[in-house]
């Protein structure tokens, strides 16, 4: 769970405390006037003062909380190696003190005591933090009007060390670059720079090329520029075409489930297009992958194109778009312009009718979801959960929602519990007729 960004632009609160020991009154107690270095030695908190300061709040159990502190990390170290009026101080939600020694020996920063219960808490309500991770960013002078950000995380996520000051003019000066970039945004200023004019391209049927390839690189290790069978195929040769870009991982787990289900809707949008004569759809992968070894390996597995491992251009279409879990797949028109970010709900909903993703085909899409909702039970009991299942829309309580047998995405139609919140998609529904012989729907289908 994190912050939502609202309307586009960072949450901002106001301050309005005129106390000169700004962060004495907010982190220090009754008994402590030091906070924690990541050396185990105690920092004044009397030094924080005229710094701009972030507080996170966050927990070791959480593993959102750990991929953000690691991003976190590296922004922290480039940002103090050049303006030391920044920090940042750890608020624990750990459950035990191990716990939280544990997590703790993996930031940089410093934090408030894991014993020292009572101001976290207080910050937590201070600052209403209602999930984690939370990245609350306070300026030194909390008279000046928007002294407080409460969207960190976001503002990390999307601009990453261009954020700071983390200031009301910073900050509108990214939104209007922003705009900009939407306004001049083409294909080749996406995926192209003044180095590379191409993207990565193999098939299935290289594979026995690929681990022949990888053993010589074993015996003869020269670094190459992308998979050892991969040939290149210049980005200007994709321009008019509708493209999917596909933000996943080899360690990530949920991609090792969505990634064959988009190769299965990628192979039968291919085809269907093959027959009327069209090439007008492809998908490039933007890898997170660590090392060169485990893209390839991932890639491997894949159909499509690809930019090459560690090229400077994924970390600028990861803020371009605001990834901040993958996988994400994000779908660019043919006149190179964003049709949606929501590809991967797309694909689940609707597999490969969903292309060419517009809003036209998903309205179209959306009508004949409504039409075969008439023919759908109101009431099922479905098989794994004891309680009745009512289908929900959007208009009587349903909406956006995790479907708890595929875990992945849902929105609009849905059968949920209205005792403990479960909720699946109709096509996941498993229906069992009830011990009192109340005849129930047990197809399965959608």
């Amino acid at each position: 769970m994190k912050a939502e960004m609202k309307d586009g632009a960072p949450q901002v609160v106001m301050n309005h405390n005129g106390n000169h020991g700004k962060f004495s009154h907010l982190l220090a107690s009754q008994d402590r006037d030091y906070l924690l270095s990541p050396t185990g030695a105690q920092v004044k908190v009397s030094d924080l003062e005229g710094k701009v300061v972030g507080l996170l709040f966050a927990a070791n159990w959480y593993p959102p909380c750990r991929g953000f502190t690691q991003v976190l990390a590296g922004i922290y170290e480039e940002l103090k190696s050049r303006v030391p009026q920044f920090e940042i101080v750890y608020v624990s939600s750990d459950e035990d003190l191990n716990a939280f020694n544990s997590f703790y020996g993996s930031m940089p920063w410093i934090a408030i005591p894991f014993s020292d219960l009572e101001t976290k808490k207080s910050l937590t309500r201070k600052f209403d933090v209602e999930a984690v991770p939370c990245l609350i960013l306070l300026q030194p002078d909390d008279r000046k009007e928007h002294a407080t950000v409460r969207d960190g995380v976001e503002l990390i996520y999307r601009y990453g060390i261009q954020a700071y000051p983390f200031s009301k003019d910073r900050l509108e000066q990214l939104q209007k670059e922003d705009k900009v970039k939407r306004d001049n945004q083409t294909l080749t200023n996406l995926l192209a720079n003044h180095h590379r004019d191409y993207v990565l391209s193999h098939t299935h049927t290289g594979l026995k090329k690929f681990y022949l390839n990888c053993m010589q690189r074993i015996m003869d290790p020269v670094p190459r520029d992308g998979c050892c069978s991969c040939t290149q195929v210049p980005v200007a040769s994709l321009v008019g075409k509708t493209i999917g870009l596909y933000f996943s991982a080899e360690w990530c787990v949920p991609c090792a489930k969505f990634t064959p289900k988009l190769i299965s809707v990628y192979e039968k949008i291919k085809h269907e297009l093959a027959e009327k004569g069209e090439e007008d759809f492809e998908v490039v992968l933007i890898s997170s992958d660590r090392d060169q070894a485990s893209f390839d390996s991932y890639y491997s597995t894949m159909p499509w194109l690809a930019l090459p491992f560690g090229d400077p251009e994924i970390k600028n279409l990861v803020r371009h778009y605001n990834v901040q879990g993958i996988p994400w797949l994000v779908i660019i028109g043919p006149d190179g312009k964003t049709i949606t970010v929501h590809g991967r709900s797309l694909i689940n909903l609707y597999q490969e009718n969903a292309y060419p993703f517009t809003k036209a085909k998903v309205e179209e899409l959306e009508k004949q979801l409504e039409e075969e909702a008439k023919g759908l039970p109101a009431l099922v009991y479905h098989q794994g959960h004891r309680h009745d299942l009512n289908l929900v829309s959007d208009g009587n309580g349903g909406g956006p929602f995790i479907c708890c047998v595929c875990d992945e995405q849902g929105s609009s139609w849905a059968y949920q519990c209205l005792q403990c919140g479960y909720e699946v998609h109709p096509k996941c529904v498993r229906t069992v007729e009830r011990d009192d012989n109340v005849l129930v729907d047990t197809t399965g289908c959608f």
